[in-house]
């Protein structure tokens, strides 16, 4: 690795902040989903051909505040993550809206698309998976920087800051940056793939199942890193999960999906207290108690 990524003095002022959160209840949402729809092709015979479609989101809506994190919860299989990468159009919806930040984001392409990608980032599940092996984390964290010009052509001490301060602010320490992702535990690696999308300074973040393949120690760790990275700097997740007790605890309102629609929504104490629907109530009944 380059010496460039060695540790040094950090100044946290070069770090890109995402806005503050808005006030006041006529502010308009960060993100407004409506009516969306994403198909998937049903293929059958031979060769394969297209024989009809399965509706995979279908006509889902929501909205999510500046700074603020709706979580959306369901079986698996119910369209959860598919809702999450239609967002950020890593796939094609079929229909609907997306508005983000005051963007329709769903009308617009390459260059106009670009700095908004950057004020979406994503989490994934799978901390290993998601993290390049051959890549030392310096270089992991330094990609985005590069790809959105975020650092000036040549500044390595730049691009050296960035990356220690972002390690930091997660958890990590500076000297991390000349290792590899195999070299740390599965929430260390979830630490630095919270640093590499917090790097570009995102306004909203999808939180992929994040603690699904964690320990629960280590859950309650990467949650309360979660929840003071949006306190201190204002960010807005969807946070896509099956788990109802993270979503009582990192969440301000919540959206009950199933096959595909979105079942019940609100506030996360008129949905888990006080369930309307039935598909709720059975989510709610499978949460394991301590007697």
């Amino acid at each position: 690795m380059n010496a460039d990524y060695c540790s040094a003095g950090v100044s946290k002022s070069e770090m890109p902040e995402p806005s503050a959160p808005s006030v006041g209840a006529d502010a308009p949402p960060l993100l407004s989903v409506r009516d969306l729809l994403v198909r998937f092709p049903v293929r059958s015979g031979l060769l394969r051909r297209t024989t009809g479609h399965v509706n995979a989101v279908d006509g889902v809506s929501f909205d999510i505040a500046r700074g603020e994190t709706l979580g959306l919860v369901g079986e698996s299989g119910c369209g959860k993550t598919t809702v999450g990468r239609a967002i950020l159009r890593l796939i094609d919806a079929d229909g609907g809206r997306i508005t983000f930040d005051g963007h329709d984001i769903l009308n617009i392409s390459g260059g106009r698309l670009r700095p908004l990608r950057r004020r979406m980032q994503i989490v994934f599940q799978d901390p290993a998976g998601s993290l390049d092996p051959r890549m030392r984390i310096g270089s992991i964290i330094a990609e985005g920087l590069r790809v959105h010009r975020l650092v000036r052509r040549g500044d390595g001490a730049g691009l050296r800051r960035r990356c220690a301060e972002v390690l930091d602010r997660c958890g990590m320490p500076p000297s991390a940056m000349d290792r590899y992702p195999h070299e740390f535990s599965g929430g260390q690696r979830q630490r630095i793939a919270i640093a590499r999308a917090l790097a570009v300074g995102p306004k909203l973040i999808v939180c992929d199942e994040p603690t699904s393949a964690l320990d629960v120690s280590v859950q309650a760790q990467i949650l309360n890193l979660l929840r003071s990275l949006q306190e201190r700097l204002g960010i807005a997740y969807l946070f896509i999960t099956h788990n109802i007790a993270v979503v009582d605890y990192l969440a301000h309102e919540v959206a009950v999906m199933y096959k595909g629609v979105i079942v019940e929504r609100g506030s996360v104490d008129a949905v888990l207290r006080h369930p309307q629907h039935e598909y709720t109530r059975q989510l709610l009944a499978a949460v394991p108690h301590v007697d």
